[in-house]
C-alpha cells in the first residue's frame, strides 16, 4: 500500500510513502510473521481446491512442456509463501502424469512491498527445490525459477501478457491510501458502531478505485486464457456496521491508545490515527506532530 505517513518537525511536514517502509515482521524469530501466520495458512488450505482446479484447467488448455509463469501478489515471507508454490507445482505434476506428459518448467514471481523480507525467502529456495525433487522426483517436477518482484500491486508490475496464473491471498483488503472524508471518524481506527455514514462510503469509494486499478493492471499482464485466484477478508452481510472483526480492531485501537499515553511526556501528539476498514480493507495513516 502507498499510504501517506507524515511527520512534522519545526513546522515542516515530511511525507513518506508507507509502500517504502511498511512490511510484515521479517526473520524467523518468535515475533516474526513467519512464526505467526497460522491463520493465513488455514485460509490457504481452505482455498487450495480452487487453486488446484484453476491451475490444472489452465494446464490442460495450454501446450505440454510450456513454461508456466506464476505470480503470487502480497507473498510476505515465511513458510506460507513457498508452500503455495509447491502446491501449484505438484498439482500440475500430477496432471502431467495422468496425461503422460513431461512436466513444464516454472517461472515464479514473488511480489510484495519493497520492505518485505525477501532475503529469508531467497535463502530457503535451494532447500525448497531440493526437497521437491527428493519427494517427487525429477520426472515429476520440472525446472523451477523463482524471482522477487518488489512493488505495489496497485499498478503495473509486469510486461504485457507475461503471466499465466496470478494468486493473491489476504492482501487485497489493504487499501493504497487513506480514503478521503474520514476525518470525522474521531478516535476510531475502523468502521465502528458510532462512525458516521460517510466513513463506510469513503472506504467503499477507495476500495472500488484500488480494485479497479488492480484488475486493470492484471488484465494487461495475464495472457489470454490465464487464471487468477484472489482471497481477501470479507463480511457475512452488506451492513458496514455489522460486528464482524470488531474485537480485533478494538484491541488494536486500545494498543495504540496505550502507546500514545506512554510517550505523551516526550512527544505531544496532535493526532495519531490508524484507519482500518473492517468491511473493505485496511490502510495506515499515522501523523506525528513533534514540537
Amino acid at each position: 500500500c502507498s499510504v501517506g505517513k507524515g511527520v512534522r518537525t519545526q513546522g515542516k511536514e515530511i511525507i513518506m510513502e508507507v509502500s517504502n517502509v511498511l512490511h510484515m515482521n521479517g526473520g524467523q524469530g518468535d515475533t516474526s510473521y513467519a512464526m505467526n501466520s497460522e491463520l493465513q495458512k488455514t485460509v490457504i488450505l481452505k482455498v487450495k481446491p480452487f487453486v488446484e482446479e484453476a491451475i490444472t484447467d489452465l494446464y490442460c488448455k495450454t501446450l505440454p512442456g510450456k513454461c508456466f509463469k506464476i505470480a503470487d501478489l502480497g507473498c510476505s515471507s515465511g513458510p506460507n509463501t513457498l508452500y503455495l508454490i509447491s502446491e501449484i507445482i505438484e498439482a500440475i505434476g500430477s496432471k502431467c502424469q495422468k496425461l503422460g506428459h513431461g512436466p513444464p518448467s516454472f517461472q515464479v514471481f514473488l511480489n510484495d512491498l519493497p520492505g518485505n523480507d525477501f532475503n529469508t525467502i531467497f535463502k530457503s529456495i535451494p532447500s525448497f527445490i531440493e526437497n521437491l525433487k527428493k519427494n517427487k522426483g525429477d520426472e515429476f517436477i520440472g525446472p523451477c525459477f523463482i524471482a522477487g518482484m518488489p512493488g505495489s500491486f496497485f499498478g503495473r508490475l509486469f510486461p504485457p501478457e507475461t503471466l499465466n496464473f496470478v494468486h493473491s491471498s489476504y492482501s487485497l483488503h489493504f487499501l493504497s491510501k487513506v480514503p478521503l472524508g474520514i476525518e470525522n471518524n474521531k478516535a476510531n481506527i475502523y468502521i465502528a458502531p458510532m462512525s458516521p455514514p460517510s466513513v463506510p462510503k469513503a472506504y467503499l469509494a477507495q476500495f472500488e478505485s484500488d480494485f479497479t486499478i488492480f484488475l486493470s493492471s492484471r488484465s494487461e499482464e495475464i495472457t489470454s486464457g490465464g487464471r487468477m485466484v484472489i482471497t481477501m477478508i470479507g463480511k457475512r452481510n452488506s451492513d458496514p456496521f455489522s460486528e464482524d472483526c470488531w474485537d480485533f480492531w478494538e484491541l488494536l485501537a486500545q494498543s495504540f491508545r496505550d502507546m500514545v499515553s506512554q510517550v505523551r511526556y516526550l512527544i505531544k501528539i496532535s493526532s495519531t490515527k490508524k484507519y482500518i476498514s473492517s468491511t473493505l480493507g485496511s490502510s495506515l495513516y499515522w501523523t506525528l506532530f513533534i514540537k
